[in-house]
């Protein structure tokens, strides 16, 4: 089992900036190749579908930005902590959903939230015009 907790959601003007946590615990995360883990960040807006935003592998460092937010997120990780940040820059009315931390395990698309294990419970952000 995974768990993941995200915190760090709230409400900010547009043009204002927010930072999401996501810490990972589980004896999961012990026993696997942690080359083949991906920590990822969806959200889901009312009446919307979940989409991707970013993601990251927990050895290689590579990430991944949906083109709504690149150049305005990044995602970063402490391996150690095993945690994953989320900085939102110049964030926009549009950026408003719940977002919501995923863990994947296995090798995968790191952009379906169908190729993902478990999930947090998600941080609401709101954005203001």
């Amino acid at each position: 089992q995974v768990q993941l907790v995200e915190s760090g959601g709230g409400l900010v003007q547009a043009g204002g900036s927010l930072r999401l946590s996501c810490a990972a615990s589980g004896r999961t995360l012990s026993s696997i190749a942690m080359g083949s883990i991906a920590m990822g960040w969806f959200r889901q807006a009312p009446g919307k579908e979940r989409e991707f935003v970013s993601a990251i592998s927990w050895s290689g460092g590579n990430t991944y930005y949906a083109d709504s937010v690149k150049g305005r997120f990044t995602l970063s990780r402490d391996n150690a902590k095993k945690q994953v940040y989320l900085l939102m820059n110049s964030l926009k009315p549009e950026d408003t959903a719940v977002y919501y931390c995923a863990a994947r395990l296995a090798g995968g698309s790191y952009f379906e939230h169908y190729e993902y294990d478990y999930w947090g419970q998600g941080t609401q952000v709101t954005v203001s015009s």
